[in-house]
């Protein structure tokens, strides 16, 4: 099987690098924009991997997916969910596999949360993730193609509480500009937080988790290392993230089935709830109902 990454930006060079050593699988090249049409052309090609900016991902999905490629998207999907919603019903009428790169379902310290929490009742959540403005990509800067920085570093972590929790009934938010404070919540009671953004520059990049249940405490935290689990963390997994994903990509293609692992749906859904919390900041806290499409 050959895949194109398509954009050679760190994003596109950390994929292409995660590629190279899976088995079956070949990197077709790392592709600049000016070629992709020539590569939608070549029929040697099976599969596009696009790491580009966000604003471009629904026309070059579209493009890939009626030159009946598969195609891989980095998140977020897209800028609006009619966006994304245009990707899904494309991939349907192709016949072909789209699946959004989200990171977190396939990193082992988010895997070892969903199966403990798989039998336990969840009392409350937590989800923090904060990092410095980007400097790496100056379109990321420019909420036009980006969509901002709330949109796109906080979408990792909507995308997880939804699958782990489902969809709210309600939801609010305070913050302004690249920072967000914001909660989920849910007919039980319970209540998942989700904070953080973009920060000054230097600021060291962190991600971290705190979930109660019923019967125990787990928590993570990137920076400091620690992984809190009852009895001891779960058995150390060096396997790369991105690896894990783009190897479900290629088995997905292989085996010519929908990635269940990381539905399209699903990420559009996390779109559409990422862009409803950025909204309600401006009711300041105000809780406001939810309904999943």
């Amino acid at each position: 099987m050959r895949i194109a990454v398509v954009g050679s930006g760190f994003m596109g060079r950390t994929h292409a690098q995660a590629m190279r050593d899976l088995p079956g699988v070949e990197l077709a090249g790392i592709v600049h924009r000016g070629e992709f049409d020539q590569t939608l052309r070549d029929p040697t090609i099976d599969a596009v991997d696009l790491c580009i900016p966000t604003d471009l991902h629904v026309r070059a999905a579209i493009d890939a997916l009626r030159a009946a490629k598969h195609v891989l998207v980095e998140k977020p999907m897209a800028l609006d969910a009619a966006s994304c919603d245009r990707m899904i019903a494309e991939a349907a009428l192709a016949n072909r596999v789209l699946m959004v790169a989200h990171t977190l379902r396939f990193l082992p310290a988010y895997t070892s949360l969903e199966r403990v929490l798989a039998t336990e009742h969840v009392r409350a959540a937590s989800f923090l993730r904060r990092c410095a403005e980007p400097d790496w990509a100056p379109w990321l800067l420019d909420p036009v193609h980006s969509g901002g920085g709330v949109f796109d570093l906080l979408v990792h972590d909507v995308d997880i509480a939804l699958h782990l929790f489902g969809p709210p009934c309600a939801i609010s938010a305070t913050g302004s500009g690249n920072l967000i404070s914001a909660a989920l919540h849910y007919p039980d009671g319970l209540a998942v937080d989700i904070s953080g953004g973009w920060f000054h520059a230097g600021f060291p990049f962190s991600m971290e988790y705190t979930v109660a249940t019923d019967e125990a405490t787990y928590h993570y935290d990137l920076q400091s290392g620690e992984q809190r689990y009852p009895g001891g963390p779960p058995a150390a997994d060096a396997s790369d993230p991105y690896a894990a994903e783009l190897s479900y990509f290629a088995e997905c293609i292989r085996d010519q089935k929908s990635p269940d692992r990381c539905p399209p749906r699903e990420s559009a859904e996390a779109v559409r709830l990422m862009l409803a919390l950025i909204d309600a900041r401006r009711q300041n806290g105000e809780k406001l109902a939810w309904k999943s499409e």
